[in-house]
């Protein structure tokens, strides 16, 4: 099936950028242009792609029909999305399309909606639930909000990157799931650490031990990817203690505002934190075994 031939632009190229551009590339879209704070990691996908490496967001928007972005949190998109600053994405929003994918607050996408508007362009938050691995293979799982028309324009390219997509509601609904999904997800991975942490501390057979509660009520989708890594200590980063800090603390100010108090996932958000004041918040969230573990950080593992 032949796709419209619309130029696709890129603002923020990281792992998961870099590779859903990857995709799209593979699925005949053109890259226009990619552009990231990280000159060095744009330069190099720019000459991979064959497309331009803008030197600003309103570059990427002069050459693109469509423009995603994935950056990294809520200051980062209000740089890109600046309307008084001649180089970001505003300065050629009209007639635009722009997708974004970072975790940010909800009343964010709900005002770049507006200001998008506002200059003659359209917008759509599409969360991922999905890490590099599903980035580059085109089966990210996709929960969009914004107004439906603007949904149903985008479908083509969504389709394209992702394996589900769904569509949650207008501006600032998907990014609430998102958040709660993270949340639940950071909360996991903590707990799982603990009983890792404990199992080890009782001279027990981690592997049986991963085995056990993968087949009980311990199973959780967390295990499967992050179990062994905590296990053999392997933290290489697919989602970093940092955007974990990031994103629960956006589901509990969510929580704050409606009156809740979510202990559990407080709890989980300070594990985050401690792993960031101790140097380590660009590895991967598994690193919370390291506070649990106590061989890996000897007297200051152990829980007050």
């Amino acid at each position: 099936m032949a796709h419209p031939p619309e130029r696709i632009g890129f603002v923020g190229v990281g792992r998961m950028g870099a590779n859903m551009a990857r995709r799209l590339q593979e699925q005949r879209y053109h890259i226009a242009a990619v552009h990231d704070r990280d000159a060095g990691a744009a330069e190099t996908l720019a000459q991979e792609l064959g497309s331009e490496l803008a030197a600003s967001p309103s570059r990427v928007a002069e050459l693109s029909d469509i423009v995603i972005t994935v950056v990294s949190d809520d200051a980062a998109m209000r740089d890109i999305y600046a309307e008084a600053d001649s180089t970001s994405l505003m300065a050629y929003a009209k007639h635009r399309l722009f997708i974004n994918c970072a975790t940010v607050t909800p009343t964010l996408h709900i005002d770049i909606e507006r200001v998008v508007e506002r200059r003659g362009g359209t917008v759509l938050e599409a969360c991922m639930a999905s890490s590099i691995t599903q980035a580059r293979q085109g089966t990210l799982y996709l929960m969009c909000g914004g107004r439906q028309t603007v949904f149903e324009r985008a479908r083509p390219v969504l389709d394209a990157l992702a394996q589900t997509v769904r569509y949650i509601g207008p501006a600032g609904e998907a990014a609430k799931v998102k958040a709660l999904v993270n949340l639940v997800m950071n909360s996991n991975t903590v707990a799982l650490a603990e009983g890792l942490g404990l199992g080890s501390a009782l001279g027990l057979d981690l592997t049986l031990l991963r085995e056990v509660f993968s087949q009980t009520g311990a199973a959780s989708r967390v295990l499967e990817t992050d179990g062994e890594d905590m296990q053999q200590r392997a933290h290489d980063c697919y989602f970093s203690v940092v955007h974990a800090a990031k994103d629960s603390a956006i589901a509990l100010d969510l929580a704050t505002q409606v009156g809740l108090s979510l202990p559990v996932g407080q709890s989980a958000l300070s594990q985050y934190r401690r792993l960031i004041e101790l140097g380590k918040g660009d590895l991967d969230k598994s690193a919370a075994a390291e506070l649990t573990f106590l061989d890996r950080l000897g007297s200051s593992s152990k829980q007050s």
